[in-house]
């Protein structure tokens, strides 16, 4: 058994102000000196930059595709035992999923955690209409625990005098909080999702003004006392087994700028549990690769710096030659667009590293997004070769690639890089579209090492 107290933000529909809320709650706790830990139910890279950001502690993912049931309370216990308070972030509706029947909904994340859960209801048109709606969603599962409501985008006034006086009217929630319609609470919506915060000059500035509208707007105090009534959460006996050591002594550049931030946390940490040292790489700036014995390029937006990485033509040149000459190399999403010969957005081209013999393309619509299923093929130089759930989300295509290129992945579910495989295997290097998460299901980490140390031999 283990105390945590913890809570979860979630919402009837998506885009109704989680995210935002949850960083303004997150600055203002940590601006009240709570030490808070956040997380984010799902895939998503991007919320959990900005929950990071606002901690000032890495922010992790829950996601029913990618892990094991089994392993999600042990990973969470483990996080938590540190801080003195632990939010979790939903995604989409509280009772929605890709299950019809539920079973991967934030609603069943909340009851395996025994979350209680706080609503953020977009109250945008509504007035006495709230109270149908919150009496619809308390009844809907009585196993889910909905402690409280945040009224979001509140008109003035006499708005959240209506609304209170419906939710207190028909409702037994507590109102937690009311957040009035603020310009300052907008933190602009771009082609994959809320803005990242690498690419705002003002986002300091931002979650600060996030968490001071919020702490005038929010019972802290209250909210904190819904979390420290959370039971006590059963942890499964046993716990993780002991980590191999096969990275003892090896060096993984990864790209980690502006262009390139999409890394789990528990993946990087992963890396340091084998016992590998992460060597950050500036993509746009760092003329050549350090001493390094493999090379990890997540995702990011490399559209976005693409001028300026195509004007590091040092570093490209100097990736091209390495992995010709056998470096190893796993590569995802935007790193497989910049190991291309080139990268076209909005009527511009330049060229990138031109490891693999193809264009990058965007498009105005997504090629790929969801979760996504494949099994390994035998090119895969480090496997898997069974089933793995992982996911995609990307605007760009591959095109040019010549016949016979090999594949590392057959795709059951999804797109990957021509709706039948995914994953360019040239040399030593993997690069495809899906995103892994090193997990039970697929401890892609140690495989990855136990690769990179068979390349560098004793």
């Amino acid at each position: 058994m283990g105390v945590f107290p913890r809570f979860m933000i979630a919402a009837a529909h998506k885009s109704s102000g989680k995210t935002v809320i949850s960083t303004g709650l997150a600055a203002a706790f940590r601006a009240a000196g709570t030490d808070i830990g956040s997380f984010k139910k799902g895939p998503d890279y991007i919320d959990p930059m900005w929950l990071s950001a606002a901690s000032g502690a890495p922010c992790y993912n829950l996601d029913f595709n990618a892990m094991e049931r089994r392993e999600i309370i042990p990973f969470f216990a483990s996080r938590a035992r540190a801080r003195d308070l632990s939010m979790v972030e939903a995604n989409k509706g509280l009772f929605d999923g890709l299950n019809p029947d539920g079973s991967d909904s934030n609603a069943e994340l909340a009851k395996l955690l025994d979350l209680p859960v706080i609503l953020v209801i977009d109250t945008v048109g509504m007035t006495r209409g709230i109270a149908p709606l919150l009496t619809g969603y308390t009844a809907f599962d009585a196993k889910v625990k909905i402690a409280g409501v945040i009224l979001n985008k509140v008109g003035g006034a006499r708005h959240e005098g209506k609304l209170r006086k419906a939710v207190e009217t028909y409702t037994d929630l507590a109102v937690v909080g009311s957040v009035w319609r603020d310009r300052a609470l907008d933190i602009g919506e771009r082609h994959l999702g809320l803005t990242t915060p690498a690419e705002m000059t003002r986002m300091e500035r931002m979650i600060e003004d996030f968490g001071k509208i919020v702490a005038r707007s929010v019972e802290l105090d209250t909210l904190q006392g819904i979390a420290q009534g959370a039971p006590d959460l059963a942890i499964p006996s046993g716990g993780p087994a002991p980590v191999p050591q096969m990275g003892q002594g090896l060096r993984i550049g990864i790209a980690r700028d502006t262009a390139f931030g999409f890394y789990y946390p528990d993946d990087l940490e992963a890396f340091e549990k084998a016992g590998a040292e992460l060597v950050p790489i500036d993509m746009m700036n760092d003329m050549q690769l350090p001493e390094i014995d493999g090379l990890f390029i997540g995702g990011g937006f490399p559209e976005m710096r693409m001028e300026a990485l195509a004007g590091n033509a040092a570093l490209r040149a100097d990736i091209r030659a390495k992995l010709a000459a056998g470096l190893p190399c796993y590569a995802e999403c935007g790193g497989l667009m910049y190991l291309c010969e080139s990268l076209s957005w909005r009527g511009e081209t330049h060229e990138m590293v031109g490891a693999i013999p193809a264009r990058a393309v965007m498009h105005e619509r997504p090629q790929g997004r969801g979760y996504v299923a494949f099994t390994g093929r035998a090119s895969h130089p480090w496997g898997p070769h069974g089933t793995v759930r992982a996911h995609e989300f990307h605007y760009a295509s591959i095109e040019g690639l010549p016949e016979g290129t090999a594949f590392a992945r057959d795709m059951k579910r999804g797109q990957g890089i021509d709706g039948r495989h995914d994953a360019v295997v040239l040399g030593n290097t993997v690069a495809g579209f899906c995103h892994l998460r090193s997990t039970g299901p697929d401890p892609w980490v140690p495989r990855f090492l136990s690769f990179v140390a068979a390349c560098k031999g004793p």
